[in-house]
């Protein structure tokens, strides 16, 4: 990679006055000075690190018009309102836009007053479109979840890939390519399917160290996440799960334990998603309980936790769901939970795709994720090894925390592999936990396993730590599913190995043996606060709950979401810094000019309100 041109000299300047930056990001300044000097360009930068911002300054330094490639109307109608509250030029055409606001786009971007363009790949495919803006000029095309499209990504979308036939037919501008996961096959995949030769490539650190990471096994897996709630309530946040159905029933159970929780799904009628998408962006507290359908649209930079009801489908999607908390580099938390069925049902999807090299890659990938969840070493450097990044432990994940601990499993998993063979190879967990704690059930007695050699060897322990050590034999590949129509456990080649002490395993104690260190949510009012330098105090949290409830009444005014009159993080310095005149709260992060002259004064007046 050659080195960097030098940034253009108002960019800082700019930064602040428009954004109320003090500094750039780490990888933005390289990035933007890329852009600016017109070089094509792939970022690899994880969600919540301001990849936004490599094409925004640009088309301010410049003046030209950038043309941004968005999969969701959602998400570029909520771009464009924000670019609009810095008194920035932008605009969005898209298919739920009327012809008055249609028309009135076309004639902002004749007269010049446009530097932002919204537009999604279905819609750039279109001739007259690609005619319309190869009269305009365009200066540079920025291509968001640019991951879309590779195959070999989490989240393939065909129409990305007429992308570069498009960029050709409107002039060929420099493009900047955009992502947050991509490993090494999909980033050559999209230098190969956006550019015509080599870019430049950057790719940024994946960690994000204000998200606390932790896994589950699932075991009462409703309790889990409402003990998970309880300690973050009033926060915002996404619980994610695997089917419509789920979500539906999470949400109700939710919504009748006291939260503010709705669901969210592709089945749903598209008025309620949309009210429902509205309401997370718009107001504070509130919990989604989704199917990833609730993703890439999401632009809310407040949301301090992200939850998962099941394995998510690959570390790519989970890195990518989990980024969609603490986008504003304050405190968030996670829970993952998981267990054998999910294994299952994703081993059976993998099997049942047709490509043998595709099933070998989803294999792996597999494999990838199992070691995430049973990981015995900090799961960020767990999660980091997985894109090709060296770290240290973090010390504050729960295998950090000591939530996680390992023993010389190997009498345990003969024990609980000896029962699959003498049961007949075709149980489930459950089942086997039963035979192994000597729980003469109906239909153990019924099968005579009651009289097998294994019956009741693992009386030492309860059912669900017999359940747990099925399942990681199954994670690590000792057993694997008997039949795809009935489930149940066999032995494969590894298990063999096992059973008959030619190999040795470790294996994670069972949660209830151990007293698992507790906290409370690192995204409380008073983390946030401590975490901006301000006072941990009472004042200091009432403070912040006053300013929190002036931004909601300036917003509903307005009609537009909290978030973009100002951030958390700004409420936040303003309590640390407490400003007492408009120069002083100039200095705040995120407010810049236009925002001081908008709601400073506001401000100030509940900052004395309250001293």
């Amino acid at each position: 990679m050659s080195a960097p041109p030098p940034l253009p000299p108002n960019a800082r300047a700019t930064l602040r006055s428009v954004f109320g930056y003090d500094d750039f990001r780490e990888g933005q300044a390289e990035a933007i000075a890329r852009v600016a000097a017109g070089q094509p360009l792939l970022a690899v930068m994880p969600t919540g690190s301001g990849k936004s911002m490599c094409y925004q300054l640009p088309a301010l330094l410049d003046g030209g018009l950038t043309l941004v490639v968005s999969p969701l109307i959602a998400l570029m109608r909520d771009q464009v309102a924000q670019m609009s509250q810095l008194g920035v030029g932008a605009a969005t055409l898209n298919s739920l836009a009327g012809e008055d606001e249609a028309r009135e786009t076309w004639r902002r971007l004749r007269a010049g007053h446009i530097r932002l363009l919204f537009v999604s790949p279905e819609r750039l495919a279109m001739d007259g479109l690609r005619q319309a803006l190869a009269g305009l000029g365009v200066a540079r095309v920025a291509v968001d979840e640019a991951h879309c499209v590779s195959e070999w990504g989490h989240d393939f979308r065909p129409e990305y890939r007429e992308i570069r036939a498009a960029v050709a037919a409107i002039g060929d501008p420099p493009v900047l390519a955009l992502t947050a996961t991509a490993d090494r096959n999909t980033r050559r995949d999209i230098a190969e399917r956006l550019f015509d030769s080599p870019p430049e490539v950057i790719v940024h650190s994946f960690d994000r160290p204000n998200i606390d990471l932790a896994f589950a096994a699932k075991d009462q897996p409703r309790r889990q996440l409402l003990d998970f709630l309880g300690k973050r309530k009033g926060a915002n946040g996404i619980v994610y799960c695997s089917s419509r159905a789920r979500t539906e029933s999470l949400a109700d159970y939710f919504a009748r334990e006291g939260f503010d929780a709705f669901c969210y799904h592709a089945g749903m009628e598209q008025r309620d998603r949309n009210r429902n998408q509205d309401r997370f962006q718009n107001e504070d507290g509130v919990i989604a309980v989704a199917t990833i359908a609730f993703g890439m649209g999401i632009n809310k930079p407040d949301v301090r936790f992200v939850a998962h009801a099941d394995m998510p489908s690959s570390v790519e999607s989970y890195y990518q769901e989990i980024g969609r908390a603490g986008r504003d580099g304050l405190p968030a938390d996670t829970l993952t939970l998981y267990g054998v069925e999910d294994m299952a049902l994703r081993r059976r999807q993998i099997a049942e795709r047709g490509d043998e090299a595709r099933r070998r890659i989803e294999g792996r990938r597999l494999d990838a994720l199992l070691g995430l969840c049973e990981a015995s070493a900090c799961r960020r450097q767990t999660l980091l090894a997985y894109f090709d990044e060296a770290s240290a432990p973090c010390g504050s994940c729960d295998v950090c925390r000591g939530a996680v601990s390992l023993y010389d499993g190997t009498v345990d998993a003969q024990k609980a592999l000896s029962a699959v063979a003498r049961t007949g190879q075709r149980f489930g967990a459950a089942y086997l936990a039963d035979v192994l704690t000597g729980n003469a059930s109906e239909t153990v007695a019924r099968n005579s396993h009651n009289a097998i050699k294994t019956f009741g060897v693992g009386r030492d322990k309860p059912k669900q730590a017999w359940m747990g050590v099925v399942r990681q034999l199954f994670a690590v590949g000792a057993l694997e599913t008997a039949s795809e129509e009935h489930g149940g456990f066999r032995l494969t080649e590894k298990g063999d190995g096992i059973l008959r002490g030619r190999e040795t395993i470790q294996l994670r104690e069972h949660a209830a043996r151990r007293a698992r260190p507790d906290r409370t949510s690192r995204g409380s009012a008073e983390a946030l606060v401590a975490a901006a330098g301000g006072a941990l105090n009472a004042d200091a949290v009432d403070l912040l709950a006053a300013l929190k409830k002036l931004r909601l009444e300036i917003a509903r005014r307005e009609r537009v979401a909290a978030f973009m009159i100002l951030a958390d993080r700004a409420l936040i310095d303003m309590v640390a810094k407490r400003p007492t005149t408009l120069d002083e709260m100039s200095a705040v992060h995120g407010v810049g000019q236009r925002k001081l002259a908008a709601y400073g004064d506001a401000f100030l007046k509940a900052l004395a309100g309250a001293a």
